[in-house]
């Protein structure tokens, strides 16, 4: 029996690392993009590596057409590929940074369907994950291009899963909020700047606006991310999983910036 075939994008570290590993642990073929050389170059030898800008078409159809010679199809697709974006007032949103924030994480994601759906059409099977955020179920101030790219991203997962589901297609969400790592580290000093306040408070409050007082590990997302990727999740679609230790407080109201000042 062939090994069945993943495609990560931003999958060379963080989150998409850490799927990866576990697609790879369950017995699947791995192979992921990233547009970083040096995360790519520690890679495990054997997966397949790329360096490819989600946003970028060309380089996107190029890709495809790699994975089509070399595999001739894929059971899944992790649409992982996303950045922050900036940290600002939407009035002092800088419109090229918001742009690459948009064209990262949505179209990004996009392109990523549009790729695999032919192949994955033509097999019957398939199974399309994309990698959203609670910032897609809540408002998240000083975030607004970040927040926008994940709405839209739980629009076009709907959309594709009612487009493919005839075709035995399958596509969810899987929405962390705060995930363990550096990344989130980045984002809460950001955030503490912007509010004039410290990341220890920042944290302290993100920590508990959720009932479970505790942060999601990458470990969380891919062990979902396997899940419905798996036999398991074959009649699992157009669904947002949350992974999230259940939100009560979205915005921590911790500042010391007066608003009227």
């Amino acid at each position: 029996m062939k090994k069945p075939r993943v495609l990560i994008t931003a999958g060379a570290s963080g989150i998409g690392r850490v799927m990866g590993e576990a697609f790879f642990a369950a017995g699947w073929r791995v192979w992921v993009t990233d547009i970083d050389p040096f995360a790519l170059a520690n890679c495990p030898v054997d997966w397949r590596a790329d360096q490819v800008d989600v946003s970028d078409e060309v380089a996107m159809d190029d890709l495809y057409v790699r994975v089509r010679r070399d595999w001739g199809g894929l059971e899944a697709v992790c649409a992982n590929a996303g950045i922050a974006g900036e940290t600002a007032l939407a009035e002092a949103q800088e419109i090229i940074a918001f742009r690459r924030c948009i064209d990262i994480n949505l179209v990004g994601a996009m392109l990523a369907v549009r790729g695999a759906l032919p192949m994955m059409k033509a097999a019957q099977d398939g199974c399309i994950l994309f990698t959203g955020s609670t910032s897609g179920l809540f408002g998240t101030p000083y975030r607004a291009p970040y927040v926008m790219s994940k709405w839209a991203i739980n629009g076009l997962m709907k959309t594709v899963a009612m487009e493919a589901g005839p075709f035995g297609i399958r596509a969810n969400v899987i929405a962390p909020a705060c995930v363990e790592g550096p990344r989130i580290d980045g984002v809460i000093a950001r955030e503490a700047a912007a509010k004039g306040t410290t990341p220890e408070a920042i944290r302290k409050a993100y920590l508990e606006g959720t009932s479970l007082r505790r942060f999601a590990r990458p470990e969380d997302v891919a062990a979902m991310a396997l899940f419905l990727a798996s036999d398991s999740g074959s009649r699992i679609s157009g669904q947002v999983f949350v992974i999230d230790g259940n939100t009560e407080n979205p915005d921590p109201k911790v500042s010391v910036f007066d608003p009227t000042a």
